[in-house]
């Protein structure tokens, strides 16, 4: 639990790599996934890095992987996805692995080249089949209208433009080919004008599609037979046609040479058909060789080009021959890091040790929490908002139980509360089976995603719904109504009476509805009144609690920093800010149920009324009935209380407001006075006189240094950070104790640059005002859950009662229980496709929001970054097995 309350502590360490060994640790540190290295060559061009040739043969390995398993996809081949997650090889195996996908890339392409241009000259000959087989039937079915065709063609052709020529015969030539089905209509066109109708287009679609011999995809296309007269319009003609990419075929005139040529193209085209089944046959079994080992191919490389990807972050010591990381690393991980090291250093065969040193430094760690299957989908709604500040609180932990349930109580209804909890609890019982299944629909992965989110909101919703007594609009009479009317028979067969049941008379004290809402209050007419009522009420206290419970836990950051103003002038007034105004108020709405009973009802004040008055200080009734006045005082010496109380929310403003700024810029004023204090006598150099202690583990080091000034020397004790060679010390690494004082010796700039008064004083004006504005902001913020909780309840009653009841109210024999199933199912899928997906997205996004705002705005700062170790398992995207043991 502690790791996930406050995020893990980290250490920058240093690594010392020895140049072959750097490739095997690296790899074991991918697999374990707990280091997140820095880019040390973060001003380097990519192709100037040292590895850059090496990422590139894996890019290249990466295109040719990709295009044997397009090839897989195309012929319909499923890639097997046993679960396997073998090591990155060695890099000597890198020159086997490139041999083997090349082998195979190159015999895919030669076969798909060579069966590309046998389905091309297939293609051919199958239209010219179809050319021969629609010319021969056109000629054979057309004899008499190819005679009147000539006899109109000489009579066309028989006159000039002034008049009659003397009569001679007509040849006709004709071209035919085929076209795309979809051009043709174009294509008619174009040669009506470019041919001045002196041409004749007969046409006819082939049924069967064709194949395209480079996509595959079915082409439809018709078979033409263009007629005309003479060399230019045959010229013409040609060019048409390859305008619009029409194949033109030959075709003998007489009915004998088109018949031999028939059977010549139908014999080519059995002896293709052989030739590509071969070829087909060849390819299949290149794949399926293939589709075994692709998936493993595939994590392979991926691991060898992350394994490169980071080399070339580090930096290359060439005299060592050896590679320097420096990376963040969680501290209770440095012996796992450590033993990875070691692995690699064995798997390897090096002699040289890795060398593994922390460092101490001035940057902010990332954050850093273990999650597990059943935590993560909490961490990342979260992570959503911001990721935690370094050793922050986490509001996870507590989002486990309060998101659920501030869910509920606006989803509450048992009935589709159960029908959530069973999804959800399907998901999780058979998770193994749907990861396995690998999808890539973005909406079910969400939701599988949040598993165990809906299944725990389906849970608390049907907890919340019992409490509500609602069940699909319906009540549950399980253990009788507490009220007991003691009205006569006559009157109650009375039809369209309206009768009213005062609980001083026909409600039995001594034995309440022993759980939740009575029954008998689903029947009522003011049912609305009575729930508006408990459901505003128990809004506020939750909202109110969990504001409190949000405050409490900031201390637990200043305790962690070692804040004590924070304590004293924030957490402190914003506790005794919130308590004094709004616990109030929560204290007045418990007072006011436990004290005032069914006979003092009428009489009771109104709490909105009384809170009114307090910020008013008005505490006399005006008029009316003394003993029976809404404004009347709840009890004695309620008007002190309440002025104590407000006086004191009132002071807490200032202290929240002034104190912490003008500390701060007395602390800062006090280190000025001390650091010119020590500067006034210094000289241009402090001198080292021996060293006092080592502590290697932390790479710190004591020194006793003399400072000499005109008139003395003064000896001063000494920490200082960084290395252990005191020549390399610098004036930022040092701080000097004196008189029970620690100061840095930084430069004046930089210390000066720390501190800015006004910004500081604006930040605290600002939270200020945020935090007493947003207690009544966020206060009335709550209330969704009270009118969230209502529209769910009036949206099933509406639903119930203009769907489904319509059905059972039907007198009809037989055909009504068909009337009542078809009702059914239109009243079951509105209340899947309205009630539980649209409206349980709708109460999810307003928990999100009391959480984000409300919630965590009290205590979470969350402008950390969040801890992206070098691991294989984000880099190849995947879910291990071993998560949902």
């Amino acid at each position: 639990m502690g790791t996930i309350f406050r995020s893990e502590e980290m250490s920058l360490c240093q690594l010392f790599l020895q140049s072959e060994a750097a490739y095997a640790c690296v790899s074991e540190l991918g697999e374990l996934g707990l280091m997140q290295f820095k880019d040390l060559n973060h001003g380097v061009n990519a192709f100037q890095r040292k590895f850059v040739n090496e990422v590139r043969r894996c890019e290249e390995m990466e295109r040719k992987l990709r295009y044997i398993e397009k090839e897989i996809k195309k012929e319909k081949l499923k890639i097997p996805d046993y679960g396997e997650n073998p090591k990155a090889p060695a890099p000597k195996e890198m020159v086997d692995l490139e041999a083997t996908y090349e082998k195979i890339e190159g015999e895919l392409r030669e076969v798909n080249t060579n069966a590309e241009a046998l389905k091309r000259n297939f293609l051919e000959l199958t239209e010219l089949r179809e050319v021969l087989i629609k010319t021969q039937n056109f000629f054979s079915a057309h004899r008499h209208e190819m005679g009147s065709l000539v006899h109109d063609a000489q009579q066309a052709l028989s006159q000039d433009e002034v008049g009659f020529a003397p009569q001679q015969s007509v040849q006709l030539g004709f071209l035919a080919g085929c076209i795309p089905r979809e051009k043709l209509p174009a294509f008619e066109r174009m040669l009506w004008f470019a041919c001045r109708g002196n041409v004749f287009l007969r046409y006819e679609e082939i049924q069967q599609p064709m194949e395209d011999p480079v996509t595959g995809d079915p082409v439809f296309k018709s078979v033409f037979i263009i007629f005309f007269q003479g060399e230019q319009l045959k010229a013409r003609v040609k060019k048409i046609c390859e305008g619009f990419k029409a194949a033109l075929y030959p075709c003998p005139d007489s009915p004998q040479e088109r018949e031999e040529m028939l059977k010549g193209v139908s014999t080519r085209l059995e002896d293709l058909k052989m030739v590509l089944n071969q070829t087909q046959d060849h390819r299949h079994r290149v794949l399926v060789g293939a589709q075994k080992e692709i998936r493993t191919w595939i994590i392979k490389v991926e691991k060898i080009k992350a394994i490169y990807h980071t080399l070339n972050m580090f930096n290359f010591d060439v005299s060592h021959n050896s590679l320097i990381a420096e990376g963040w690393c969680p501290v209770r991980a440095l012996e796992d890091v450590q033993m990875a090291l070691k692995q690699g250093e064995k798997t390897s065969g090096s002699t040289i040790p890795t060398i593994i040193h922390p460092m101490k430094t001035r940057e902010t760690p990332p954050t850093f929490f273990r999650t597990n299957k059943f935590t993560k989908g909490f961490q990342n709604i979260v992570d959503a908002y911001g990721i935690a500040s370094y050793r922050e609180v986490n509001p996870a932990p507590y989002a486990i139980i309060t998101f659920p349930f501030l869910f509920a109580v606006m989803f509450g209804d048992a009935g589709h509360g159960s029908i959530m909890f069973m999804f959800g609890l399907w998901m999780i019982i058979s998770e193994k089976k749907l990861l396995a299944q690998k999808s890539d629909n973005e909406i079910w992965n969400t939701f599988f995603g949040g598993r165990y989110i809906i299944t725990l909101m389906g849970l608390f919703s049907t907890y919340t719904g019992v409490i509500y007594n609602d069940a699909f609009s319906k009540s549950f009479n399980i253990f009788g109504s507490a009220w007991r009317p003691h009205y006569e028979e006559s009157l109650l067969e009375v039809p369209d009476i309206e009768l009213t049941l005062d609980p001083a008379l026909f409600f039995r004290n001594s034995t309440p509805y022993p759980l939740g809402i009575d029954p008998i209050w689903q029947l009522s007419d003011n049912k609305i009144t009575f729930l508006n009522s408990f459901k505003m009420k128990t809004a506020v206290i939750l909202g109110i609690s969990q504001m409190l419970f949000g405050i409490i836990l900031g201390i637990f950051n200043h305790i962690h920093f070692r804040s004590v103003l924070n304590i004293l002038v924030e957490f402190i007034p914003e506790v005794i800010f919130l308590l004094s105004l709004f616990g109030y108020l929560v204290s007045l709405v418990y007072f006011k149920w436990i004290t005032f009973d069914v006979s003092q009802a009428s009489c009771a004040p109104a709490l909105l009324i009384q809170y009114i008055n307090m910020f008013m200080f008005k505490y006399t009734a005006d008029g009316g009935d003394q003993k029976c006045n809404p404004q009347l005082p709840f009890y004695t010496g309620q008007q002190t209380v309440q002025t104590i109380l407000l006086v004191a929310a009132l002071a807490c403003v200032p202290v929240m407001l002034l104190v912490k700024p003008f500390v701060l810029r007395s602390r800062h004023n006090k280190k000025l006075r001390m650091r010119g204090r020590l500067g006034a006598h210094s000289t241009d150099a402090l001198i080292p006189n021996e060293i006092i202690g080592e502590n290697s583990s932390s790479a710190m080091c004591c020194m006793e240094l003399s400072r000499m000034s005109s008139g003395s020397s003064e000896k001063l004790s000494v920490e200082c950070s960084g290395s252990h060679d005191l020549s390399s010390v610098s004036q930022k690494d040092i701080s000097v104790n004196t008189e029970g004082t620690t100061t840095s010796l930084l430069p004046d700039d930089d210390f000066e640059d720390d501190f800015e008064f006004g910004e500081i004083f604006i930040h605290q004006v600002i939270h200020t005002i945020e935090f007493c504005l947003g207690c009544i902001s966020h206060t009335a913020s709550y209330l969704r859950l009270w009118a969230l909780s209502l529209a769910h309840a009036q949206l099933s009653e509406v639903l119930w009662q203009m769907v489904f009841s319509l059905g059972l109210s039907m007198d009809i024999p037989w055909f009504g229980s068909v009337i009542v199933f078809v009702l059914w199912m239109f009243w079951a899928n509105l209340t899947i496709a309205v009630l539980l997906v649209m409206e349980g997205l709708s109460a999810f996004l307003h928990t999100l929001r009391l959480h984000w705002v409300e919630f965590q705005s009290k205590f979470y700062v969350g402008d950390g970054y969040s801890f992206n170790p070098f691991s294989f398992k984000f880099v190849l995207d995947i879910e291990s097995l071993e998560d949902i043991k």
